[in-house]
């Protein structure tokens, strides 16, 4: 059986250090790893970069410390807009240097003025767009439901925003936590698949507890076999990175269930397990009639 590309981001096994990050996803099979800057310790990216070449994993969905131009619930400092501008930009040239597929960006939460709060972020998000360009970088704009935090809550919003900033290197992560239950999505991801730069794979425990409370594929009520059929049959060939946020009371709930307590080589191995498994069941719209 052939598998599409396949990544771990970091924040799946949280409290990991790069180097077990490294190890685990290794010996778990996947091709790739989605770098959170919070894991990369300063002074340190040249011996990171060589550690990274020589585990032969390609850098995928990068995540700076301060991903969008204003804040939102998780990501909160600094709140002036001009200060997260420049901390966004510095952190792309920062990632770059990793050859990163994207490096992540977020609209942030629209706060008391949307109007107002758009203006700001269109117009950070282009000078960001503007440094990525020099260095040659992918930005991939996720958009996050609306309990998160976020201008944009669907695929048609997000491009219409990434069209208003006017880049070209502006294109979009697909987060199946954030969208699964968006009235149209499968016939959203159908028309704009070209659009995606990478796809994000968790699953929605059902009752969920918190944001923070996330499953690996196929344990949860998403329905991934479609959305993977429907991905599949548009076209779409990119990179898929499981992203699992499972709070240990990191983030002020201790679930005892926490996939965070487990360690992190096993963790990695259950996440491809789950993904390839989900991976043979997609569904054609042929098949789902």
């Amino acid at each position: 059986m052939t598998y599409p590309r396949l990544s771990i981001s970091e924040c799946t096994t949280y409290t990991a250090s790069f180097d077990e990050d490294l190890a685990a996803y290794r010996a778990a099979g996947v091709e790739g790893i989605g770098l959170w800057e919070y894991k990369l310790l300063r002074g340190q990216d040249d011996r990171l970069r060589e550690a990274l070449r020589k585990s032969s994993l390609r850098a995928t969905l990068c995540v700076p410390e301060v991903p969008s131009i204003v804040p939102d619930p998780f990501f909160r400092e600094p709140q002036d807009p001009r200060s997260r501008r420049e901390e966004l930009c510095v952190a792309i040239r920062r990632l770059a240097t990793f050859d990163p597929v994207a490096v992540m960006v977020l609209t942030g939460a629209p706060g008391d003025d949307a109007a107002r709060t758009r203006h700001i972020v269109v117009d950070g998000l282009r000078a960001a767009a503007e440094v990525a360009a020099e260095v040659g970088v992918i930005l991939g704009m996720e958009p996050l439901r609306q309990t998160s935090g976020s201008l944009v809550t669907t695929l048609p919003d997000t491009l219409e925003l990434i069209d208003e900033i006017g880049a070209p290197n502006i294109r979009v992560i697909y987060d199946t936590w954030h969208f699964w239950d968006v009235p149209g999505v499968l016939e959203h991801l159908r028309a704009h698949a070209n659009r995606l730069i990478g796809v994000q794979v968790n699953d929605w425990r059902e009752p969920t507890r918190s944001w923070c409370d996330r499953v690996l594929p196929g344990d949860g009520v998403i329905d991934l076999p479609a959305i993977f059929g429907t991905l599949d049959g548009a076209g779409y060939s990119g990179w898929y990175d499981v992203e699992v946020f499972s709070d240990n009371g990191l983030f002020g709930n201790p679930y005892p269930d926490s996939l965070w307590n487990i360690e992190a080589a096993e963790l990695a191995r259950r996440a491809v397990d789950r993904f390839r498994a989900i991976w043979d069941r997609r569904q054609t719209a042929a098949s789902r009639q």
